[in-house]
């Protein structure tokens, strides 16, 4: 099943025939891949944020803003396992807004871009005619590591399915202030190969949708092991989400921006071996000077890759049920 945003980027992928040799990754992943001279590729991603959508500004501060938009960007940077290489940023201004605030978005930026090494080289400025809406534009370029960029269409039947950290409740603050998984990506693609890997940002049942599509493959989750985190556990993100549960919000939510991939049972094990294991809750924890000496990243196993072509949940009582895609849907 597809929502209304898939569906459009499937059809602008098949307007263009582009050549893979100038464009070895086109439309439909976290970034695309341009090849230059000499067997040099540069990786582009560009997202667009909007007040009253992505952030609101009547409660986040400029600052918040601005790290946000540069921070979705690096997340693209991690969904392919790629380097951040530089960035360029455009806006769309209400009236009345000037320097002092443009200063305190630019303070936003800058964190994030100093943290990755991703320096701010320009953009553009626009202002409405009247108090409209605040937006702010990302352009980012990223080089590949040493290995291809991870891609979303390689999943295969038998694969590990696996997340870092946990899930759902971030409208309650983590999607003003996360941390891009961009070092925990480089890590654990240096140890291992994945075959498939995004950013979880519009939810996991409708980003898990994407891999297992892209793939023409299946997934079956187990209930028991998505890592709900502890604003899930909370309660609802915002008003209209009072009905939902913990568990709902950790598959629907979105804008979690933590990683999801999927690899061989035998990676898997390797990467067990190079991780610290914890019990309680049952993950693994990546733990290394290129993530930083006092930070560790839980990896928790969620489920499986199948031939079945759909997405199935374990529920706790066991029964088998049909996941649907219910994260966030930009044309619905």
């Amino acid at each position: 099943m597809s929502n209304g945003e898939d569906i459009i980027t499937n059809w602008f992928a098949r307007q263009r025939n582009l050549p893979l040799g100038d464009f070895p990754i086109g439309i439909g992943d976290d970034m695309a891949q341009i090849r230059l001279a000499d067997g040099v590729s540069v990786l582009i991603t560009t997202d667009m944020l909007l007040d009253g959508v992505h952030f609101d500004l009547k409660t986040a501060t400029l600052q918040q803003v601005g790290y946000k938009a540069m921070a979705a960007s690096l997340s693209d940077c991690a969904a392919m396992a790629t380097i951040p290489v530089t960035a360029v940023v455009s806006v769309g201004l209400p009236a009345g807004f000037g320097q002092n605030q443009l200063k305190e978005l630019y303070a936003g930026i800058i964190e994030a871009s100093d943290k990755f090494n991703c320096p701010f080289i320009g953009g553009d400025i626009t202002k409405w005619s009247d108090a409209s809406k605040f937006v702010i534009n990302v352009a980012m370029l990223s080089r590949p590591a040493g290995n291809p960029p991870v891609r979303r269409n390689g999943a295969k039947v038998g694969d590990v399915i696996c997340v870092t950290g946990s899930l759902g409740g971030a409208l309650l603050g983590k999607h003003l202030n996360f941390t891009p998984r961009v070092k925990e990506s480089l890590k654990i693609t240096s140890l291992v190969k994945l075959n498939s890997m995004m950013d979880l940002s519009d939810g996991l049942s409708s980003d898990l949708n994407r891999i297992c599509t892209q793939s023409g493959v299946g997934a079956i989750i187990d209930a028991n092991s998505v890592p709900i985190s502890p604003d899930a556990k909370k309660g609802a993100a915002c008003p209209e989400r009072s009905r939902r549960d913990p568990f709902f919000a950790a598959l629907n939510d979105g804008e979690d921006f933590e990683l999801l991939f999927t690899l061989t049972q035998k990676n898997y094990e390797i990467l067990q071996k190079k991780c610290e294991a914890k019990r309680s809750p049952p993950c693994l924890v990546l733990r290394s000077k290129t993530v930083g000496e006092n930070d560790s990243v839980p990896i928790t196993r969620i489920g499986t890759i199948t031939d079945t072509g759909k997405m199935q949940i374990k529920m706790p009582d066991g029964k088998i049920t049909d996941l649907n895609p219910s994260g966030y849907d930009h044309l619905k």
